[in-house]
């Protein structure tokens, strides 16, 4: 019987998206999907993923294909189909925590089953958005719980939307010829038919009809979900009731602080390592303060905070922020008090981290600038041939950039001198833009924020001069040339940002409601055959 928790994971989009530079990435559809929980994540599409990530072997174990690795609320599985899932979720995971592995002692060289998840990897997983393993838990057994939740969620979501008149319709359909067809032109490109190729993904009983069926049943349960959230709106008041209740979420401070170190040095003169005394300790504060007590004195008569603190350089740091937020520590905590006012200033112990503060408060706000809404076409230099060390390597990229800037230009003129309106700038982003996660509807990202795109695209956006139907042309070295369309203004950035939270807790409690009952029995004598 499997763990009943409901993995929480950061939502993607199903399909690839995102550009080069790591400031855009994932940026599609990010409107509702900055924290969003992705309750069913990893369920579609892994074949796509580059082989490379995983030392892949052909499988020939003929396993039944009536032989019922789990059973869902008397809906039987063969370990076939339980494959699907356990593959996808697997492939996805090393997919997205590629960088982490070694961090977390997962060997994707060894059988999973012989690897035991780690106190080291316990810690990390739930910043990862992922539940803890239980104790002594295997590798394998944490995927296959982890696949096992996203096969029972996708049922759910299955019965749910029948049971709602939620129904198969055109645009679901077109995604699954896409699916099919993609799955076909990848197999072809390595060299494969399409049953070699997912035999090699989810071993030797996948067929196609079992890929296209789960396949199907995620993404209906995923459409279903979405239908979901996009029924949720808010009122103006609403919003601001929620704010009101959580103001520490979304406000941010203008503040500036000094650090004042009170550790007690381990080491002597000659770097050695000495033992560390609880009178060392308490001493190493009492000077801490002292500094402390004296950089607020020389503030308070007149001395800016910044020069009070270049007198103790060696113990204490100056920072300025005027974008502080809130994290539970003594610092925040003095500077949230909802009794701070313009001016406060204190000398603040942090006995836990072995500190003193000296802090001045200068105001608390709320993001209450507008969004944008905007689209674009992305054109990419060719990447040079060359190395850098070559001969001619810079001429050659400076031609290339050339050569895109002169596309994008073309692609401008070609919008001027036909109907330039919005719709027609749409239709050249989907048959020009280089961005795949806005290049098939029409370059458009709504409810942009200050700071969620690279530099040079931030500032065209939020020019203060910025008017509807705005077009130009901005570059930038780590993304390309940005041909750009000023769609306008949208809400402000405070309500995108509680509507988003609202949205997470709605979707969160929508899903544990359709499938509380939904729990995973497993058979070990078919589950054998998984993974």
């Amino acid at each position: 019987h499997m763990s009943a928790s409901r993995e929480k994971k950061t939502r993607q989009d199903l399909n690839s998206s995102g550009w080069a530079d790591p400031k855009n990435a994932r940026e599609a559809k990010q409107r509702k999907e900055e924290h969003r929980t992705n309750l069913l994540y990893g369920t579609i599409g892994v074949v796509f993923l580059v082989l490379a990530i995983v030392a892949v072997v052909w499988r020939t174990n003929i396993i039944p294909k009536t032989l019922t690795a789990a059973t869902v609320n008397g809906e039987k599985y063969t370990a076939a189909e339980v494959n699907f899932y356990f593959e996808n979720y697997y492939q996805n995971f090393l997919n997205r925590n590629y960088s982490v592995l070694s961090m977390i002692g997962l060997d994707t060289g060894s059988s999973l089953k012989d690897q035991t998840v780690s106190d080291t990897a316990n810690s990390l997983l739930p910043a990862m958005g992922m539940p803890e393993a239980e104790e002594g838990q295997s590798w394998y057994d944490y995927m296959a719980d982890r696949a096992l939740e996203q096969l029972a969620g996708v049922q759910a979501m299955n019965d749910a939307a029948e049971a709602d008149g939620f129904t198969w319709n055109d645009d679901l359909q077109s995604q699954l010829d896409e699916t099919m067809e993609s799955l076909s032109t990848t197999a072809s490109s390595y060299g494969y038919t399409e049953q070699q190729y997912l035999g090699l993904i989810y071993g030797s009983t996948m067929t196609r009809s079992i890929y296209e069926e789960q396949t199907r049943r995620s993404l209906l349960a995923s459409a279903y979900l979405q239908n979901y959230e996009d029924g949720l709106s808010y009122t103006t008041d609403e919003l601001e009731a929620a704010y009101e209740e959580d103001r520490t979420t979304y406000d941010l401070v203008d503040c500036a602080y000094v650090r004042v170190n009170g550790a007690a040095p381990d080491t002597d003169e000659d770097g050695n390592t000495i033992e560390v005394t609880d009178e060392m300790k308490t001493e190493a504060m009492a000077t801490a303060k002292t500094t402390a007590d004296a950089i607020y004195s020389a503030y308070e008569s007149g001395t800016s905070l910044k020069d009070a603190a270049a007198e103790y350089e060696s113990t204490a740091t100056y920072s300025e922020s005027d974008s502080y937020s809130y994290s539970s520590s003594v610092l925040a905590d003095w500077l949230y008090d909802d009794a701070r006012q313009a001016g406060d200033s204190a000398v603040l112990e942090d006995a836990d981290y072995n500190a003193y503060y000296v802090v001045v408060f200068n105001s608390r706000y709320r993001h209450v600038y507008n969004t944008v809404d905007v689209r674009h076409i992305l054109i990419q230099p060719e990447a040079s041939e060359l190395s850098e060390d070559d001969e001619g390597y810079e001429d050659d990229v400076a031609a290339k950039n050339a050569e895109a800037e002169q596309k994008a230009q073309d692609i401008l003129a070609e919008w001027e001198a036909g109907d330039a309106t919005e719709d027609s700038f749409a239709a050249l982003a989907n048959e020009y833009s280089e961005d795949p996660g806005s290049n098939t509807t029409g370059g458009l990202y709504e409810q942009v924020y200050q700071g969620q795109m690279v530099t040079e695209f931030n500032d065209w956006c939020f020019d203060p001069a910025r008017k509807p139907g705005d077009t130009g042309i901005v570059y930038s070295e780590s993304t390309g040339y940005h041909i750009m369309y000023f769609v306008g203004l949208d809400l402000p950035y405070w309500e995108v940002q509680v509507t988003n939270h609202l949205v997470d807790q709605a979707v969160d409690a929508f899903y544990d409601e359709k499938t509380a009952d939904y729990t995973a029995e497993q058979s070990s004598w078919g589950m054998s055959f998984v993974g």
